[in-house]
């Protein structure tokens, strides 16, 4: 079977400014031309050669598993229920990467936490929930 899990897809109303965030917050690159039309955008490891996979072989696509995450341009609705997905991002400065996101536009979240939280909740301009999870 090939079959994998690409990059998880969040929708944004405001495309450049959530190309601008999450490429800032993980480092990422826009892995194609990003221009006034584009409503779809893979970001990728900044690493990743674009036009060779890892045979040398010719390849259209990124090298495989380089998709980190990818954005949509449409609606974003105000939840009704609770999310069931989100992403951990694992930090070794827990704290200065929740200052360093904050900064970006990211936003803390009101939470119910357990005693002695190894994360923080925290959600992208757009209102997507995401955690910064201390390593260790």
């Amino acid at each position: 079977m090939t079959l994998r899990v690409g990059p998880t897809v969040l929708t944004t109303t405001d495309l450049p400014r959530a190309v601008a965030f999450w490429t800032t917050a993980l480092g990422l690159r826009t892995r194609d031309a990003v221009g006034p039309d584009t409503d779809f955008v893979v970001l990728i490891d900044p690493g990743a050669r674009p036009d060779q996979a890892p045979d040398g072989d010719a390849d259209p696509g990124p090298t495989p598993g380089a998709e980190r995450l990818s954005l949509q341009l449409g609606e974003v609705r105000e939840r009704t229920e609770p999310v069931r997905v989100h992403l951990d991002l694992y930090a070794d400065d827990q704290a200065g990467e929740v200052r360093r996101l904050v900064g970006l536009g990211a936003r803390k979240l009101p939470w119910d936490y357990p005693e002695d939280p190894d994360f923080v909740v925290l959600a992208d301009p757009d209102g997507h929930p995401f955690c910064v999870v201390a390593k260790g």
